[in-house]
């Protein structure tokens, strides 16, 4: 899916029509569904959005980026988090990352151009006893090591 392809406004025209009237304590749950629309939140559609409802766009884009959990950027298909805790990094996490970093030819926070994977770290993924860790998606991989992750990857298209 090109990414163009994915900022159909109309999307936003039957969320906002579905939620109207919008205000300013629906802020949140009207971005977590134009997010699910998109899978981001394209900065067109939420100016669009907040012509069409009168929402301030400071106030809009203010909550956006305070929740981790909104992306102002496409993300990938693919969700790869690597554990940089400390028994991941004791065992060679770090050198997990740089190999996932080298293959990918992104960097942390990052998302491949063919929005194939977005990359991030987190700070415990609960299975040190499996260290290293990556997750990709719902996936978790464990005792991972940089000869690994190519075969891993490959399962991911």
């Amino acid at each position: 899916m090109k990414v163009e392809e994915s900022t159909d406004p109309r999307k936003a025209t039957q969320i906002v029509d579905q939620m109207s009237p919008v205000t300013n304590s629906d802020v949140i749950p009207l971005l977590q569904k134009l997010q699910d629309a998109y899978g981001y939140l394209p900065q067109q559609i939420v100016l669009n959005v907040c012509e069409r409802t009168g929402l301030a766009p400071a106030r809009v884009f203010g909550v956006a980026t305070f929740y981790e959990q909104f992306h102002l950027q496409p993300r990938g298909r693919h969700l790869i988090r690597c554990c940089r805790g400390t028994a991941c990094h004791v065992r060679g996490g770090k050198n997990v990352l740089k190999t996932i970093q080298r293959e990918l030819g992104i960097r942390e926070g990052e998302t491949t151009p063919d929005l194939r994977f977005t990359l991030e770290t987190v700070a415990c993924l609960g299975t040190c006893f499996l260290a290293p860790v990556i997750m990709i998606d719902d996936d978790y991989y464990g005792r991972v090591t940089s000869q690994t992750i190519s075969n891993i990857l490959e399962n991911y298209t």
